[in-house]
């Protein structure tokens, strides 16, 4: 195992002796996995990539489509906001100490701010998310048997999560968007990465091992994280 960089892209190296032919998968998370046996010369991994540039760009191309088709909110009261796979109403009032709370089973947003709004959910939903998701991180870790070394939030484009250098664990802030058991599910993911940092047989071994069901929630990420609203 290993990775493979040819220009602008990375992929994870997956060799196989009984594997006779090179080739090439989109994760659906946009990852990029390249197949090969066991004694395939880097020279003709790297002109097969070149072969199939092409369509690698046109795979993800298509994954950064399904993400931007979801549906644009307005910040106007009465539109519904996702948090923790609820729908919350957003309300627009004259005056509050915040320019964005959750309060009452609503969404509460001063008006002078609404020409904002996103920046403002934004901020609010990258606020919230950290400490919900470091607790989160921090039962699953002991499952897991591995500790980051930090938990941090951002834009990370159409990828849920991602296990960095140091042993850091970089979550989108959207996941604050979905239902619990599904951020469990990505939670555990990117933790089984400190053990595992492919995507190998062990690696989904492991993640079995520590959440039986997780297959079901990543299929309802992938039929239904896409289509999560956008800001």
């Amino acid at each position: 195992m290993g990775t493979l960089t040819v220009g602008d892209l990375e992929f994870e190296v997956r060799r196989s002796a009984r594997r006779r032919t090179v080739q090439i998968t989109v994760d659906r998370g946009g990852e990029l996995v390249l197949a090969a046996p066991h004694d395939c010369p880097v020279s003709t991994m790297e002109n097969f990539v070149q072969e199939k540039r092409s369509w690698i760009y046109t795979k993800l191309a298509e994954k950064e489509a399904l993400w931007a088709e979801a549906p644009r909110k307005q910040y106007v009261s009465g539109e519904g906001f996702p948090y923790l796979g609820r729908s919350y109403r957003l309300l627009l009032v004259r005056k509050q100490n915040a320019p964005l709370k959750l309060e009452h089973g609503r969404f509460k947003m001063r008006r002078d701010v609404a020409s904002a709004g996103r920046e403002h959910m934004v901020r609010w939903y990258t606020h919230h998310a950290v400490p919900w998701l470091e607790k989160r991180v921090r039962g699953w870790q002991r499952r897991v048997g591995a500790e980051p070394a930090e938990v941090l939030v951002q834009d990370l484009g159409y990828r849920w999560g991602s296990c960095g250098r140091g042993d850091r664990l970089y979550f989108h802030w959207r996941t604050i968007l979905l239902p619990p058991r599904i951020v469990d599910y990505i939670v555990a993911h990117e933790l089984v990465h400190l053990h595992e940092p492919h995507h190998t047989p062990e690696f989904w071994t492991r993640l079995e091992r520590v959440m039986p069901d997780y297959a079901s929630r990543k299929r309802w990420l992938a039929e239904n994280g896409a289509q999560l609203p956008r800001l």
